[in-house]
């Protein structure tokens, strides 16, 4: 027996909530471990290209499921 399917709608809402709420708790970290780092470009650069860009990786798995179907399209017998 197979769980219940959640409407694309649905999915799709919860999915933004949680992405919002994965960006918020992500510039807070970011915010909080700047004031942390040394005076240097080079540290800088590396801190904000690593973290302005890893932010991608958590939400990948979440954009994933925001946008399976909501069954399998029937493409017919031949």
């Amino acid at each position: 027996m197979s769980a219940p399917l959640i409407p694309a709608r649905l999915r799709k809402l919860i999915g933004s909530i949680g992405v919002i709420a994965i960006l918020l708790g992500w510039i807070w970290a970011f915010t909080s471990l700047y004031d942390h780092l040394p005076l240097n470009r080079a540290v800088h650069l590396i801190y904000f290209v690593a973290l302005g860009m890893g932010w991608i990786l958590p939400v990948i798995p979440l954009i994933t499921w925001m946008g399976k179907a909501d069954k399998p399209l029937d493409v017919g017998q031949r």
